[in-house]
């Protein structure tokens, strides 16, 4: 089985890094507007914009598709083909980044530890590529949905600042509601939960200027990034319980990573088809994480005592 794929850039190279030991060719749709592949093959849509049309051709031609990407119109296009995949015994990975993603293999992870879970908070630090740092841009004036007491709510983008503390190095910083997709995918996974948010850090200057063309070219790659998964509920005795996971990466390191390790899933035949989410309760999600932290992802845990 081959490994096709779209997208060359920051996540793109450190994907075909990842899975070096497997067969894995580039396919590039600007010169090749029809992919090319066999029943069985996996496909990771690393490339910008949206990955709704890639993935309605691999799903007539039975190939499994996994997505790096946070767009909210394109996730709920994407959940729509879950038939199609579903029907061509292939599955559709929506969100294999770091949010959504390992956010919502940690927020599971959490989940699993708590007897029951009422909310669900997350927030990202960073960018990877270009076409991520645009996209960060524009989030920051989109409509951003959190569902709150079991109802949506569209918010206004870079509304509701919160102090978020990341693992260090990154450390604390103003957070901000966005157009990202995460609330929408972990609703589906964790149906029972009344309150899920997702923010991402900015400045002030980021705010002012989103409803903006970006006023100088975006960076080849950026810093150091962060995610931080806080899951609330309570244990078996009803006693009140908050726990917190994190990551501090590349965030071109850490989308990547992700990306490879659901492709790795896939070829392994340890994927459900049709649609799949990071935070599906299906899914091995131990497996995975170990996969994620093979390629060099460190998830560090919240434990409120100093450290040594």
């Amino acid at each position: 089985m081959t490994v096709w794929l779209v997208g060359h850039g920051v996540v793109g190279r450190r994907v075909e890094r990842f899975l070096g030991h497997r067969d894995i060719r580039v396919h590039d749709p600007r010169r090749e507007p029809t992919p090319i592949g066999q029943p069985g093959d996996v496909a990771v849509l690393a490339q910008p914009g949206r990955h709704l049309h890639l993935a309605e051709v691999y799903a007539r031609r039975r190939i499994s598709v996994i997505t790096v990407g946070d767009d909210l119109d394109d996730v709920h296009g994407l959940l729509e083909l879950g038939p199609s995949f579903d029907n061509a015994d292939c599955s559709l990975v929506i969100g294999a980044a770091l949010s959504p993603g390992l956010s919502g293999l940690l927020a599971r992870y959490l989940a699993r530890q708590l007897h029951a879970v009422d909310e669900i908070h997350i927030a990202v630090h960073g960018t990877a590529g270009p076409s991520c740092a645009r996209a960060h841009h524009r989030s920051l004036s989109g409509r951003s949905p959190g569902l709150v007491d079991g109802r949506w709510v569209e918010f206004r983008g870079g509304a509701g600042r919160e102090l978020c503390w990341f693992p260090e190095p990154v450390g604390p910083l103003d957070c901000y509601r966005a157009e990202i997709a995460t609330p929408v995918l972990l609703h589906q996974a964790f149906p029972e939960v009344g309150r899920i948010s997702a923010r991402r850090s900015a400045t002030r200057r980021d705010r002012l200027t989103a409803p903006l063309p970006m006023l100088r070219p975006p960076h080849a790659e950026g810093g150091v990034g962060a995610l931080r998964v806080e899951v609330r509920g309570a244990d078996a005795s009803g006693a009140r319980e908050t726990l917190v996971v994190g990551i501090a990466e590349l965030v071109g390191t850490a989308a990547a990573a992700v990306a490879a390790a659901f492709a790795e899933a896939c070829l392994d035949g340890q994927l459900p088809h049709g649609v799949v989410r990071a935070a599906d309760e299906a899914l091995d999600t131990q497996d995975l994480l170990r996969r994620i932290e093979a390629n060099g992802v460190r998830i560090q845990a919240f434990t409120g005592q100093p450290y040594g």
